[in-house]
């Protein structure tokens, strides 16, 4: 079985979980296929460690085979990007431009700076001695949001539009911003760039306004191909190239493809699907929102069985495990220290739901982009101690995230309906 044939049966496994979920479980499909992978991990992990079955043996050798970097950064993660900004309401996102903007710049940098050094104090207490560019990589690829399980849940129970979309607006852009940090960090970490103040804020900069001037001039051209074409299939095609073609590009061009395919996915979502409204394509914008919906559900689904997959490939250790479970507090410190800061000078200019840092701390559940980063580290990395960098990441990454979407995901609704009825009590 080659790598191919293996991501078509998780497709399909991802697939027959949502389907079974519907009628068994019932569970939100995010953090039911999620829980099934950690399921289907645990019982692979079993039948190599304790059966030596074959068939679990030939599958962790094509797992160990693929290029997770290129899959999932340099692949997947533009059309989930892509997909996730069309949802995004312009309008509602523009009421709260100042709350995000600094949810995104600030909240993710001090959240990235307090997991980097609790980080290298937590492995520390464990007699491990990392360097902090290794700790604040592991900040930066676990400060950004990526509640969709969540928002699916907030828009079954119509929860107040304020926390929706800054939930929602906050976790696509941080998702860029967050990639930038961590390539700035990584660029530092594992090439030969001057770690000067002067050479890393140039990378973050080039990068992030590279992206999102980029972003816009491919959303502009890819507007105009939309609006004047005649065929609905042509206009789903175009959409199609911007996080096929337009991510490549970006990328070649060292530049953000996440924050250029964020601002592309707003601007096709709101301005393209307005005009096209005007024009009577009612029809043709359903049928392109239904098509990236449903892949964007089922790429995030096959996400999470692939890193299922990618663990089972690695050695496990207790010790790693254990760091692992101890991370959990630390990150969500970090977060809720991010985003309660910011509040308490918000609230001082307009009124805001108790709940919201709770809900914002809670509810920013960490997924794929975290997976997908941790993943891209190199693996010929030794620590001192000799255990591999590469490792001790995906591990420690996987444990925290599956933690935020089974844990955190499950149990958000008793904020969420604290905060429907402070709405209903305040009509």
């Amino acid at each position: 079985m080659d790598a191919w044939y293996l991501i078509c049966f998780l497709g399909a496994l991802a697939v027959l979980i949502a389907f079974t979920n519907q009628f068994v479980l019932k569970l939100q499909t995010t953090i039911a296929i999620t829980t099934g992978s950690v399921v289907i991990s645990l019982l692979l992990i079993l039948a190599v460690k304790l059966l030596g079955d074959e068939s679990a043996l030939t599958l962790v050798k094509v797992v160990g085979g693929l290029d997770f970097n290129q899959l999932l950064l340099n692949g997947m993660l533009g059309f989930l990007l892509f997909a996730g900004a069309m949802e995004i309401d312009l309008r509602a996102l523009r009421r709260q431009r100042w709350e995000i903007t600094i949810l995104v710049l600030f909240s993710t940098v001090v959240s990235t700076i307090i997991v980097g050094y609790l980080s290298q104090w937590i492995l520390a207490e464990f007699g491990w001695e990392v360097p902090i560019v290794y700790c604040l990589l592991f900040g930066a690829l676990i400060s950004p949001t990526d509640p969709i399980a969540v928002l699916a849940i907030i828009k079954q129970m119509n929860a107040p539009k304020n926390i929706s979309i800054q939930v929602e607006g906050e976790s696509l852009f941080n998702d860029g911003v967050g990639l930038v940090i961590f390539s700035t960090l990584f660029a530092v970490a594992f090439s030969n760039v001057d770690p000067t103040f002067g050479s890393v804020a140039e990378l973050f900069l080039v990068e992030a306004i590279g992206g999102i001037l980029f972003g816009l001039v491919l959303a502009v051209v890819a507007h105009f191909l939309i609006i004047y074409s005649t065929d609905a299939n042509i206009r789903l095609l175009v959409t199609l190239t911007i996080p096929s073609a337009g991510y490549a590009l970006a990328n070649l061009m060292h530049i953000s493809g996440p924050l250029a395919m964020v601002m592309c996915g707003i601007f096709i979502g709101n301005v393209t699907r307005s005009k096209s409204a005007s024009m009577s394509r009612i029809s043709s914008i359903r049928y392109v929102k239904n098509f990236w919906h449903a892949t964007d559900s089922f790429l995030n689904a096959l996400l999470f069985l692939l890193i299922g997959m990618l663990i089972v490939s690695m050695t496990l250790t207790f010790e790693e495990i254990a760091i692992g479970l101890c991370m959990i507090p630390a990150v969500l410190i970090a977060r809720f220290i991010s985003v309660g800061a910011p509040y308490l000078v918000f609230r001082r200019f307009r009124r805001y739901d108790l709940n919201s840092v709770r809900i914002l701390t809670w509810g920013g559940l960490r997924g794929g982009l975290a997976l997908a980063m941790a993943a891209s580290i190199p693996t010929d990395t030794v620590l001192a101690n000799g255990h591999n960098l590469h490792n001790l990441m995906v591990i420690v990454t996987y444990i925290v995230v599956i933690f935020s979407i089974v844990v955190q995901g499950l149990t958000i609704s008793p904020l969420i309906k604290k905060s429907i009825a402070a709405a209903e009590a305040d009509e």
